[in-house]
C-alpha cells in the first residue's frame, strides 16, 4: 500500500462527514433535539479528523502520481490550494463542534449560539467540498475535467470535416 492508497482510503470521509453532519445538525435544529444536534458535532469532529489525515497524507500521494501521464503540476496544486482553504474550515468546524458538544451535555447557556456558529461554519465547509472533491476526482479521472468536453468536440469536429471531405 502506498501513499496514494492511504490517501485515497481517508479522503472521502471529511466530505461526505461534512455534508451528513451539516444535515443532521440542520435537522437537530429544526426538532430541537439535542441527540441529533450531538451526533452532528461528533460527525464534525470525526470528519477534521479525517481531514488531517487527508492532509497527513496528500504528500505522499502528490509524489505517487505527479510524473504520471496526463497529470500536470498545474492540477495537483489547484487541488491542494483547495483543500488547505477546506481543511482550515473544517478544523474550525470541528473545534466549534467539540465546544458545542460540551456547551451541550453541560446545558451551557452558550449551546445556541454555538451551534449557530458550528452550522455557518459547517455551511462554509460544505461549499468548499465541492471544489476539492471535484479537483481530486479531476486527477486522475480525466473524464470529468472541464477541457475533457473541449477535446471531445474538437476530436469529433475534426472527424466530421475528415468524412465531408
Amino acid at each position: 500500500m502506498n501513499d496514494a492508497h492511504l490517501h485515497l482510503l481517508v479522503n472521502h470521509f471529511p466530505i461526505i462527514g461534512t455534508i451528513f453532519g451539516l444535515a443532521i445538525l440542520i435537522t437537530g435544529l429544526i426538532l430541537k433535539n439535542s441527540s441529533v444536534k450531538n451526533t452532528a458535532y461528533v460527525l464534525f469532529i470525526v470528519a477534521a479528523i479525517f481531514g488531517f489525515l487527508s492532509m497527513y497524507t496528500a504528500e505522499g500521494a502528490e509524489e505517487v502520481v505527479e510524473d504520471m501521464p496526463t497529470i500536470g503540476h498545474q492540477i495537483i496544486h489547484e487541488h491542494e490550494e483547495l483543500a488547505e482553504k477546506f481543511a482550515i474550515v473544517l478544523y474550525a468546524t470541528g473545534a466549534f463542534a467539540l465546544v458545542s458538544l460540551l456547551a451541550a451535555v453541560k446545558n451551557h447557556k452558550l449551546a445556541k449560539t454555538l451551534s449557530f456558529i458550528t452550522l455557518i461554519l459547517a455551511l462554509i465547509g460544505a461549499f468548499l467540498s465541492k471544489g476539492v472533491g471535484t479537483s481530486g476526482g479531476e486527477i486522475r479521472h480525466t473524464e470529468i475535467r472541464a477541457d475533457s468536453t473541449q477535446a471531445v468536440d474538437s476530436k469529433s469536429e475534426s472527424t466530421t470535416s475528415e468524412k465531408e471531405e
